[in-house]
């Protein structure tokens, strides 16, 4: 690996050490090679100590002999380190990659029983486990935002993209479509992030790839279709639709909001800056379902909420303007910015993952955490 006057290694460097292998291979659809070893909380290893494990594991996974780094990260429980190389040699070739998590697992537990370590497993998300709101200043965003977006996925059934982000937005995190052209092919993709109390984005986000393929583009596309599916032949309780109503019975927007949440229910509206409610989406956590108010017909739908609770424009009586009907008035800028850094300190995929990003594109320079190792 190239190095700086002062010994040290970055983003810069790395890519001048990776463009020689990447320039002799551009077929090969991922070239990086991307993951981390994060050994037990109670095992405390010193630099020195980690980057030997690091090299060891790349020598008996067959990659010894490849341009790479090794980084350490403490910013969760565990001190664990993220490892870069590539799976192109120096002739152009392909590298094996045949059964690479069964090799993978099976080294960390012969380099477990090497150096006298706890033995680590990955962290299992079941349908059980409790949907937690996310809590940005606790840190281990990965973890907590899994811990959301996988019971989402599981266990409600939505049938848009704004239906299932209205669901996120009440656990504190938001999810941003990604769309790219990598060698002339469309690549889709999802980005998940962290929101503060006002739902505006917090700290870096994490790519749908480092969660499990249960949450990424696909599996969302195919949730949608299954819930419409569903949905046509099971049409909503009729005590939800009554629930409902008895709200839409009460003055104020407070008490409107106030009523649901005692059934159940959650009523998420989107208004304007004018303050005119032009959309509403309902997510009843009794069948686990959401929705939009005019699935129910126009008595639920965001034009009667608005009459109620929200601002009539003059002369808009009966009819209230849709600005944006499929999506909020604003995206949230930057929530991509950085995802595919690698030196990110809440990025942190498992052996096997890689980088979903081409080495190609641009990358925005950001102040870096950790100490290098080798």
């Amino acid at each position: 690996m190239m190095e700086t006057p002062e010994g040290k290694v970055g983003i810069a460097e790395c890519m001048r050490s990776f463009e020689p292998y990447l320039a002799m291979n551009r077929r090969t659809e991922k070239p990086v090679f991307h993951l981390s070893l994060n050994p037990h909380p109670d095992d405390v290893l010193s630099d020195e100590q980690l980057e030997a494990i690091g090299r060891e594991y790349m020598d008996k996974l067959g990659y010894g002999d490849q341009p790479y780094i090794i980084f350490r990260h403490d910013d969760n429980a565990r001190s664990h380190i993220h490892i870069v190389s590539l799976r192109i040699d120096e002739q152009g070739r392909k590298l094996r990659d045949y059964k690479e998590w069964e090799r993978s697992t099976d080294i960390c537990r012969e380099l477990e029983r090497k150096y006298g370590l706890l033995q680590s497993r990955r962290e299992e998300y079941r349908v059980s486990r409790p949907m937690i709101a996310v809590d940005y200043t606790k840190g281990d965003l990965k973890h907590q935002i899994a811990g959301v977006v996988k019971p989402a996925v599981q266990n409600y059934r939505f049938q848009s993209f704004k239906e299932f982000r209205a669901l996120l937005g009440l656990f504190n995190v938001i999810v941003e479509e990604v769309h790219k052209v990598v060698d002339g092919k469309r690549c889709n993709g999802l980005v998940y992030a962290a929101t503060d109390e006002k739902g505006k984005r917090i700290g870096i986000g994490i790519k749908s790839s480092d969660i499990g393929k249960s949450v990424g583009y696909c599996a969302l596309q195919k949730k949608f279709s299954q819930s419409r599916a569903w949905m046509k032949k099971h049409p909503l309780p009729e005590k939800t639709r009554e629930n409902i109503r008895t709200a839409l019975c009460q003055d104020t927007r407070q008490g409107f909001l106030q009523g649901l949440t005692g059934k159940g229910i959650t009523a998420m509206l989107y208004e304007n800056a004018a303050g005119v409610i032009y959309g509403v989406t309902y997510i009843d956590h009794t069948s686990r379902t959401v929705f939009k108010g005019s699935a129910l017909g126009k008595k639920y739908s965001a034009s009667v909420i608005n009459r109620q609770y929200g601002v009539v424009l003059p002369g808009k009586e009966e009819e209230v303007p849709v600005l944006h009907p499929t999506e909020p008035e604003t995206k949230e800028p930057g929530l991509v910015e950085g995802l595919l850094d690698i030196f990110s300190p809440e990025s942190y995929p498992y052996p096997g993952e890689d980088l979903a990003q081409s080495p190609y594109g641009k990358k925005k320079k950001r102040k870096r955490k950790g100490s290098h190792l080798g």
